[in-house]
C-alpha cells in the first residue's frame, strides 16, 4: 500500500465506562457527517461490536487499533485507511488509561496510548452526576497523568440543571480545562445491551432513528467547530495488512456469527482473496469449492436450537472437512463441537467436527489478551507461530477432548486452559484473532 498523508483525528474516551462515550461517537460522527466532513471512525482496542455501529454512523468501515496486539507496522497499515477522510475519531475503550499490565509495566492497549501514537488529542466525556465543581478534579487529574498526551477537553454528560453547568464549567475554569459541550440529563440516548456488551449494530430495532437523535443531541449541545478545530495529528500511513489464510473462503456470515475484525477482511480482499458468506442460520452449507472454512465468533447460544436443526449446514461442513481446513473462532468453536448447553440447561447438538462440549447454564466471565503459539499449523501459519488476540465470552468448557491447537498465555504470560482443539482439518480457539507475531 502507498503511503497516505492522514488527516488530523480526536479520541473520544472517559474517565470509565458507562460514562456516555459510545452515544457521543455516534451522534458526533453522524453530525459531522451531516455537515459535509468525510470522517474515518477507529476504535482503540480489541471491541469487535462497536465497529459496526461506527460504519452505521460515518458511512465508513470502522477499524481496530490495538497498541498491545499490533506491531508498529500493522497500525500504520490500518491507520491508512483513512485515506480520503478529513477527519479521523477514535472511540476509547474503558477508561482513558485502562490497559494490561504486562511484565510489570502499565499501558499496554490503553485508549491513551493509542492516542499518543496517533497524535490524537483526547476529548474526556464527563458524567457530572452527583457532583459539580469536583468533576473538574477528575479532568484535571486526567490531563495531568501523562502529561505528553494532547488533551483537547471535556464533554460534561448528564448535567442535571443550569445551576449544575454553571457550577460545573467554574471548576473546569478554574482547571483551565476547555469545555466542548454540556449535555443534559437524557434517559433516553442509550444502546440496548446483552452479556457481551452493546447487541449487535444489525439486530438493533430502529438504527438510523437512534443515530439521528444523537446527532441532533449532540448539534444542540456541543461546539461542532472547536471540536473540529481540536483535532490534530496526522502524518503519513501505510503498509500492509494482514495477509488471507486462504485464497477461497467460506466465510459464516450471520446473526449468530458476525465478529470478525474488519482489519482482517480487509486484508484478505486487499490481498485478492475471495470471501464467500453463507449462513449457518439459513441452513446453508459452505461453498464447497472453497479452500477454507472460517466461522467467527458472535452469539450460538442465541440460536442454539436453529443450529442444531440445520443439517444442511453440519453435513456439507462435514463433508468439506473431510478434504479441507475449517476453522472457529470463539462462537465458531462452540459450534464446531460436540454440543452447547444453553442457559436453561438445555443440551444442543452441534456439528461434532470437535468433541468440545460448553455451557452457558455454568456462565464463567473470560476477558483478556491472548499470546498463543501453535503446537500444529493453522491454514498458511506454521507450527511454532506466535498469534495475538482477544478472548471475550461467558461459556465454561465442560469437555475439550481434542489435541490443544496451541499453548496459549494471557497478556501477562500465565497459561490459560483455553488450548483451543485439533482434529484432523478441523481447529478452533476461544480467542478471536487479531494478528500475527512478525506478519
Amino acid at each position: 500500500m502507498a503511503m497516505i498523508e492522514m488527516p488530523p483525528g480526536l479520541m473520544i474516551s472517559a474517565p470509565a465506562s458507562g460514562t456516555g462515550k459510545t452515544t457521543v461517537m455516534l451522534g458526533l460522527l453522524r453530525a459531522l457527517r451531516d455537515a459535509g466532513q468525510v470522517v474515518q471512525p477507529f476504535k482503540s482496542g480489541p471491541d469487535y461490536i462497536d465497529p459496526a455501529f461506527h460504519f452505521a454512523a460515518s458511512g465508513r468501515a470502522s477499524f481496530n487499533l490495538d497498541t498491545w496486539a499490533m506491531d508498529g507496522g500493522l497500525l500504520d497499515a490500518i491507520s491508512g485507511q483513512a485515506a480520503g477522510a478529513d477527519i479521523c475519531i477514535g472511540e476509547g475503550s474503558m477508561g482513558l488509561y485502562d490497559g494490561v499490565a504486562a511484565r510489570g509495566q502499565s499501558g499496554f492497549g490503553s485508549s491513551a496510548e493509542t492516542a499518543l501514537r496517533m497524535g490524537w488529542p483526547v476529548v474526556l466525556v464527563v458524567d457530572v452526576g452527583g457532583q459539580a465543581q469536583s468533576a473538574a478534579a477528575t479532568a484535571l487529574g486526567f490531563r495531568e497523568y501523562m502529561p505528553d498526551l494532547p488533551f483537547a477537553g471535556v464533554i460534561l454528560n448528564r448535567c442535571a440543571s443550569p445551576r449544575h453547568e454553571r457550577l460545573t464549567r467554574l471548576g473546569m475554569e478554574r482547571a483551565g480545562i476547555e469545555v466542548l459541550g454540556v449535555l443534559p440529563r437524557n434517559g433516553d440516548l442509550t444502546l440496548p445491551e446483552r452479556h457481551l456488551g452493546l447487541i449487535q449494530a444489525v439486530e438493533h430495532p430502529d438504527l438510523e432513528a437512534a443515530i439521528s437523535g444523537y446527532a441532533d443531541f449532540l448539534r444542540a449541545n456541543v461546539d461542532l467547530d472547536r471540536i473540529r478545530a481540536a483535532a490534530s495529528g496526522g502524518g503519513t500511513a501505510g503498509g500492509a495488512l494482514p495477509r488471507p489464510p486462504a485464497q477461497r473462503i467460506a466465510l459464516a456470515r450471520d446473526a449468530a456469527f458476525s465478529f470478525t475484525y474488519p482489519h482482517q477482511l480487509e486484508g484478505w480482499r486487499a490481498a485478492g482473496a475471495e470471501i464467500l458468506p453463507f449462513s449457518p442460520l439459513a441452513d446453508e452449507a459452505p461453498d464447497a469449492s472453497a479452500d477454507l472454512v472460517w466461522l467467527p465468533g458472535g452469539y450460538p447460544e442465541l440460536h442454539a436450537g436453529r443450529l442444531a436443526a440445520a443439517e444442511t449446514f453440519r453435513s456439507g461442513l462435514r463433508a468439506f472437512a473431510e478434504t479441507q481446513p475449517v476453522h472457529g473462532e470463539c462462537g465458531g468453536y462452540m459450534a464446531l463441537g460436540a454440543a452447547l448447553v444453553d442457559k436453561e440447561g438445555v443440551s444442543h447438538q452441534m456439528a461434532g467436527l470437535l468433541g468440545l462440549v460448553t455451557s452457558y447454564e455454568k456462565r464463567k466471565f473470560h476477558l483478556g489478551y491472548r499470546r498463543a503459539v501453535l503446537q500444529a499449523g493453522l491454514s498458511d501459519y506454521a507450527p511454532g507461530t506466535a498469534l495475538r488476540g482477544h478472548e471475550f465470552h461467558y461459556s465454561t468448557i465442560l469437555d475439550q477432548p481434542d489435541a490443544p491447537l496451541a499453548a496459549v498465555a494471557d497478556a501477562d504470560g500465565n497459561a490459560v486452559p483455553e488450548t483451543g482443539s485439533l482434529r484432523g482439518n478441523v481447529s478452533g480457539t476461544f480467542f478471536h484473532l487479531i494478528t500475527a507475531e512478525g506478519s
